[in-house]
Formats: C-alpha cells, structure tokens, sequence
C-alpha cells in the first residue's frame, strides 16, 4: 500500500509537538509512508527519516493547496487534523481518513479572534464528511459526535502508544518534583500552576516547568519571582530525565484529546495529577495512575500534591501502579491496529 500522511508539521518543525510524534512513532512502523509537510527552514524538500519520506511544500497556508493535489497520487490519505482545519483529501480521495487528534470547537476561543474562531469551528465541522475517521480516545469520539454530529459508525478508537524502551523507569530526586511540560498557549492554563504552588503545604516540593509558546515570557518573569524553574524548551533527553525524577507529572489544560505527557511520564513510574478535561479521566485511573480534579480546583490540586509528596511510601505505590498502568500503551500494538484498519479500508 502507498500511505501518505498529511500533517502542518514534520519532526524537525521547530514548533513540532505530540501529533507529529505520533505520526513518526505510526509511520516508522508502516511500509511505503509518506509525510507531507510544510517548509521549514534549513532543511531540503526532501528527505528520509527512518524509512519515511518527509516531503515538505508551502507554508501553514498553502500546504492545503498542495495537499489536495498529492491525496490523488496516494492509495490511502491520512488526514492529521492537529489544527481544527482539515485538508479535505476526502473531495479527491475516496480513502481519506481523517485522524482527529482533538475537537476544537471550545479551544479557538483561547487563542483567536472571535471572527477567525467562528470561521475555524466551521471549517472543522466539516471532518463529517470523510468517510474514515480515527479517534485517538472515546473521549474524542464523544466530542466528534456531539460537537460536529459526525455519524458514530464513521469513527474507529485507536489509542497513541508510548515507547517503553525509551521510557522506562530511573531513580527518584530525593526532593520531591512536580513537573509540568507543554505548550506555553492559554487553553494549557501555565499560570495556574503559581496558584497551585501557592497553596502547598510541603514547601519542601520543587516547582520544574519546560515547554515554548507565546506565553513564555510573561511566564518566565513570573515564575522567577514564584521560585518555580522555568526550562524553557527542552530536548528529547532532559524530558525523560524529569519524568523520571519527578514524583508528580502535573496537567492543567483545559482539554488534552490524548494525554501524551501523561502516558510518558507513568511509563517512567510517575503518577499524574491532571484537571479532569478531555480524555485525561479515560487515562488517568483515580488513586492508581494518578489523581484527576475538578476543572481549576487548584485547591484540590495542592492537596494531591501534599498527599503524594509528604509520604515517599505513598509516592513509590504509585509509581509502580502508574508503570504498570502504562503498559496497556504501545507503539507497536498501535501501529499493527493502524495497519489492519488500512488495509481494511484498502481492500474494500
């Protein structure tokens, strides 16, 4: 099979992020894979990365352009919707499949206009019309059918993985850290994590905040005054690092399709405590993986943290609960679904 995904973003896109980590983990794993992409700078128009061919035309703007025209030279079109507006492969591909990562009909409000985030919400609403859709949670698929009233039997639920060779366990800080990495953008709600620090009682506990974004400097000037240590992006390597010395993964967005960090970070044998928005509830198993609160109970935040960090026997439970509740997740038992569900659809 000829499989083309198409996605804004490659994994040497400076702002690349979890949709296209999970494209690479998918498609490294597949045969014949394409990745269509915007043009990013410093790299050429063409190359291989772990036997998938990145092809890369356009901006953020005219890659749709350019996407509708490579759709019709593929068998099978994989549509990332990671940025509510699709590509719409489906007007001249009859096996397009669209891979909805996350709905954003709630989350435009944070990040655009009014205006620009009407004529968005109107755009994604038109992911009905592909005949395949794949959901990365029932969580998503719930939005899909309430939100843009895509008919239920479009939509088949396959779950990202997480590499266990690559994250794995290590040693605790003696410490205690709570750790919180993503997106510096407002429906990821950074600065509540000053209000949580705030409220904690064990002022033993370490503050680690990484990620890049439009907020980062306002935050950066914060959380010096807050004594939170801010990284900024980080690599590959310091990630896994923190994940593992952490003793908490913190989340505050106000929506996750797919909590990666989550996932990551347990496989480490680090629980979570995550607002209860999105599919984090479907991720995160109350008292065993970690703790889910009410959405900006910042309040119910700290005392999780207090719970968790001033008893290490408490803290070590969980993390082995955590680890193990990890290993329903996998690359490789994602990939295999992916391609049984291709292949289905080619077929037909």
């Amino acid at each position: 099979m000829d499989i083309i995904f198409i996605n804004h973003r490659d994994p040497f896109h400076p702002n690349a992020g979890g949709a296209e980590n999970v494209i690479y983990e998918i498609g490294k794993r597949l045969k014949e894979v394409t990745w269509l992409s915007e043009k990013v700078k410093g790299r050429p128009d063409s190359e291989y990365i772990d036997g998938i061919k990145i092809v890369r035309k356009g901006n953020k703007f005219t890659l749709h352009f350019y996407s509708l025209i490579e759709a019709k030279r593929h068998e099978i079109v994989i549509d990332s919707v990671a940025h509510a507006v699709p590509f719409f492969s489906y007007l001249v591909n009859d096996k397009a499949i669209a891979l909805v990562h996350h709905v954003h009909q709630d989350v435009v409000k944070f990040e655009l206009n009014p205006i620009l985030a009407e004529v968005v919400r109107l755009a994604e609403r038109r992911i009905r019309n592909y005949k395949y859709i794949i959901s990365v949670s029932n969580t998503t698929k719930q939005d899909l059918i309430k939100k843009l009233r895509v008919d239920e039997n479009k939509i088949t639920v396959i779950y990202n993985g997480v590499d266990h060779n690559k994250f794995n366990l290590g040693i605790k800080s003696e410490i205690p850290i709570v750790f919180w990495i993503g997106r510096m953008m407002k429906y990821k709600n950074p600065f509540d994590i000053i209000e949580i620090k705030r409220r904690i009682k064990n002022k033993n506990v370490k503050f680690i905040v990484a990620g890049g974004g439009e907020l980062s400097t306002e935050f950066s000037k914060i959380a010096k005054e807050e004594g939170i240590q801010y990284l900024g992006k980080i690599d590959e390597k310091t990630k896994i690092e923190l994940y593992r010395k952490s003793w908490v993964i913190l989340s505050t967005s106000f929506i996750e399709g797919w909590g990666m960090t989550i996932v990551e970070a347990n496989s480490c044998g680090t629980p979570a405590i995550a607002y209860s928005t999105g599919s984090l509830p479907e991720i995160i198993k109350q008292g065993i993986n970690g703790f889910v609160v009410p959405y900006k109970d910042v309040n119910m935040m700290a005392r999780y943290i207090d719970y968790i960090t001033e008893d290490e026997n408490i803290m070590k439970e969980l993390s082995r609960k955590s680890y193990e509740e990890s290993l329903k997740y996998d690359w490789n038992k994602t990939a295999e679904e992916y391609r049984k569900y291709i292949e289905n659809i080619y077929y037909k």
